[in-house]
């Protein structure tokens, strides 16, 4: 709406109209720019997520760029509904489209996701019943038909106590005295029965959140929880949970392929002096994780993890953590693992080892993003090729992926080895590209591994994704209190992810555990591992 200084009218209430006229516009062209600015926000966000499938890089420096482009897509999306929370026409309002804006001032349209809600969850039904008689002339109504819509509301959470009565009664005739024994309790002598124990569990290993912010939101609740508390609780709930995490390392080191990862986490050190700070008084430890996960080739063996916990990153450790094993290993160069892979004395490894392609696609990427290395990109894209063929075939038959891999994969990783001995006659050697291409040349039947057995995965994705919940809990505490916190760390991570990967509700499924371990036949553990666990009848904890 344009209208020239010199045509102004007069009139108070004339302007006064072109005032609100005007500001009814620039607040429908500020509400749009905030749409448009959420909108490129999210085209930010694909493309970063785009190229990470393409090009695979993996390190935390590029979660963290996609994390906060997330968050603050969040908050964009946030302010924009708050500016214009009327929903689209095709979410079912008619009145939506009433009073449409104009056409210079029409705004992207606004996707609303549509929520996927478990069968499962519980339903309450309210009937608005108009009555039996019309309002209008007193006749009697009939059903015609009936409108049902949703809406998704929250219970919110909440303590109770639970008073546990034992009467006392004596026998007239004998005086004899009879009371029902105390049931036994996940906790010995505790107050935390064990759904509230499986949510504190739950609450610091899996939604990273600590125990101080969990006795914060206790007192909101009503209980005042002190800390200390909290901490033996945990502790005690883990150590309980123990038994079932080693059968849980056991069945994950009797299989034959594994995949393999490890990442740092502080460990508070006593022994150091704190002369300038709180670095001074920790030290690095390690987490690893060994996974069993066959869903690629449609195995029969269960998905599970394994976590360890050791006080520093020396090959000792996976070492002795394999030293049952036989099989193939996938992970990464890391040099502790290169005694596992050496001929035993019949001339033949105990573990064969199968390299990851993404590991090697990201030395590419790294270049490529410096440089802009034309070599590096055709690389990203030879490489890029082997990923669709994975695609296509991930979750098929053995017999289908092998036949895939002969077919389109194998003359494409041989003509990739070609290509790279090739390259190295044309580039510095000492130049990070050269050393990528080193690497695949060195390692070559470990990269190439996957061509003759199709169980084999491509990469070592899959312990990347079951590592990945240690990096995100690091966010959100300093460090680890002792090499004793690792340890129950690496109990609670083996027992909550594998409940996940078994398709598992982790808090339901340790809630049920931690009310019948104590009194379980200890030799017939492996009825509650989370495979086995869905055929024990209706959970405990679901029960209640």
């Amino acid at each position: 709406m344009e209208i020239s200084l010199d045509a102004l009218p007069e009139d108070t209430a004339a302007l006064r109209a072109i005032i609100l006229a005007q500001h009814r516009q620039i607040t429908g062209i500020a509400a749009a720019n905030r749409a448009y600015e959420a909108l490129v926000q999210a085209l930010k966000v694909t493309i970063a997520r785009l190229k990470k499938q393409r090009f695979g890089p993996s390190s935390e420096k590029i979660e963290r760029e996609i994390e906060q482009l997330e968050l603050a897509l969040e908050s964009l999306d946030t302010a924009r509904a708050a500016a214009d929370p009327a929903p689209d026409p095709e979410d079912g309002d008619e009145e939506a489209g009433a009073d449409a804006a104009a056409p210079e001032e029409r705004r992207p349209p606004r996707r609303r996701g549509v929520p996927r809600i478990s069968p499962d969850a519980p339903r309450e039904t309210i009937v608005l019943d108009p009555g039996e008689r019309c309002p209008d002339c007193g006749g009697a109504l009939r059903l015609v038909g009936e409108d049902v819509a949703e809406l998704l509301d929250f219970i919110a959470a909440r303590l109770k106590v639970v008073e546990i009565c034992r009467p006392k009664k004596s026998c007239r005739d004998c005086e004899c005295m009879v009371q029902t024994p105390a049931p036994p309790r996940p906790i010995p002598r505790g107050m935390a029965g064990p759904s509230l124990l499986a949510h504190i569990l739950v609450s610091k290993y899996d939604d990273h959140l600590p125990l101080y912010r969990q006795g914060e939101i206790f007192a909101r609740m009503g209980a005042d929880i002190p800390r200390s508390t909290l901490i033996d609780w945990c502790g005690q709930a883990a150590a309980v949970l123990r038994p079932l995490a080693d059968i849980i390392r056991a069945e994950v080191m009797a299989s034959d392929r594994l995949h393999a990862d490890d990442t740092p986490i502080r460990v508070l050190d006593p022994r150091k002096r704190r002369i300038e700070g709180l670095e001074r008084g920790v030290k690095e430890g390690r987490i690893w994780v060994y996974l069993r996960d066959d869903r690629p080739w449609a195995g029969k063996d269960p998905p599970a993890a394994a976590y360890w916990f050791s006080p520093d990153r020396k090959g000792e450790h996976p070492q002795s953590h394999l030293k049952n094993f036989m099989g193939i290993l996938q992970a990464d160069a890391y040099a502790g693992f290169g005694k596992l892979y050496e001929p035993g004395a019949d001339g033949r490894p105990r573990i064969r080892e199968a390299a990851c392609w993404a590991h090697l696609r990201r030395d590419f990427h790294d270049v490529w993003k410096a440089t802009g290395s034309p070599i590096a990109f055709e690389a990203l894209e030879r490489i890029g090729k082997l990923y669709d063929i994975e695609a296509a075939i991930n979750g098929a038959s053995l017999d289908r992926r092998h036949a895939a891999r002969q077919k389109d994969s194998r003359p494409r990783v041989a003509a990739f080895r070609t290509w790279c001995e090739h390259q190295l006659t044309r580039i510095p050697g000492k130049g990070d590209l050269a050393k990528a291409m080193r690497y695949a040349l060195n390692r070559w039947d470990a990269f190439a591994l996957f061509l003759d057995d199709a169980r084999v995965a491509i990469d070592n994705n899959a312990a990347e994704r079951a590592i990945r919940p240690i990096s995100l809990g690091r966010k959100n505490f300093l460090f680890a209190g002792s090499d004793a916190g690792g340890e129950i760390l690496a109990d609670a991570m083996t027992v909550i992810e594998t409940a996940k990967l078994s398709g598992l509700n982790p808090e339901s499924y340790l809630a049920d555990l931690l009310a019948r371990i104590r009194q379980y036949d200890q030799a017939r553990l492996d009825d509650l591992l989370p495979w086995n666990w869905k055929t024990l009848g209706r959970p405990a904890a679901e029960a209640a």
